[in-house]
């Protein structure tokens, strides 16, 4: 589902396993958290990076549909409604 949230709208998710254990025992992830906590915060605090922002027209109105493209990625993105 992440493919097709990403090339068939404006949504980018993911899917980060941070072991070999796909349900870990309730017991185990206090372990799990410490294990990777400092490096998922480091990630989170990635969204911060990058391009964002409103797109608008000349009296501040915000444009619904309006196609955004960046030289080098081949993948339109448009405004919401």
């Amino acid at each position: 589902i992440n493919d097709f949230s990403y090339l068939h709208t404006n949504c980018f998710e993911l899917s980060i396993y941070v072991g070999c254990d796909k349900y870990p025992h309730e017991s185990e992830l206090p372990e799990e958290w410490e294990n990777n906590r400092e490096s998922l915060i480091v990630f989170m605090e990635q969204v911060h990076r990058g391009i964002k922002g409103i797109v608008k027209d000349v009296h501040g109105k915000g444009i619904p549909n309006a196609v955004i493209s960046v030289e080098g990625v081949n993948h339109d993105i448009s405004t919401g409604k």
